[in-house]
């Protein structure tokens, strides 16, 4: 799939050395989290981003040419608890999600326009507790998903009522569904 790259990211995939980055970004009932995949804190797209360093898992992207719901998940190891109460209690079904592939310069500044590898919405999180380390993990699903789920309003009257209370438009319909009309006949 073709991608708008920056001249200054184009220029930097073609060097020798190659300094990728990933940030994560994911909202939660009080806010946003954002972190990177190195050490300390960074400033881009106006914002402050955490470094997490090895800490942080990214699950496989997927890219395909046809039309296809895929997703990926988001990993957080040796977690300290303040972290796992924050996936416990502010997590939450259908809140949106994005990582973004970055180069870094050789001085560790961002090369303009990082590429968006991913956006979705958090599935379900998952928290893994052993004696060694806790991990979390965030499983996202891209918005085409929703083309799988099946829908429970019907063209029906109670359906009707439902979203619009007094409406009479669908009143009828159970009652013309199984009626035979003849047409053309005298």
């Amino acid at each position: 799939m073709s991608r708008d790259l920056s001249p200054a990211f184009t220029a930097a995939l073609a060097e020798a050395e190659l300094r990728p980055a990933l940030f994560f970004e994911g909202q939660f009932a009080t806010g946003w989290l954002r972190l990177w995949s190195g050490l300390g804190e960074i400033t881009w797209n106006g914002h402050t981003w955490a470094g997490a360093g090895s800490l942080l898992g990214i699950g496989g992207i997927d890219e395909h040419g046809e039309v296809v719901a895929s997703g990926t998940t988001i990993s957080l190891s040796g977690v300290p608890l303040d972290m796992v109460q924050l996936a416990i209690a502010e997590a939450r079904q259908g809140l949106p999600g994005r990582i973004w592939l970055a180069l870094l310069a050789e001085d560790g500044a961002i090369i303009a326009d990082p590429v968006q590898a991913f956006a979705g919405r958090l599935d379900v999180p998952q928290i893994t507790d052993d004696a060694a380390t806790c991990t979390i993990t965030l499983s996202y699903e891209s918005r085409l998903i929703d083309l799988t789920t099946p829908r429970s309003w019907r063209y029906t009257h109670e359906s009707q009522q439902a979203l619009h209370p007094g409406d009479r438009g669908f009143e009828y319909v159970t009652a013309i569904q199984d009626k035979e009309v003849t047409w053309g006949r005298g």
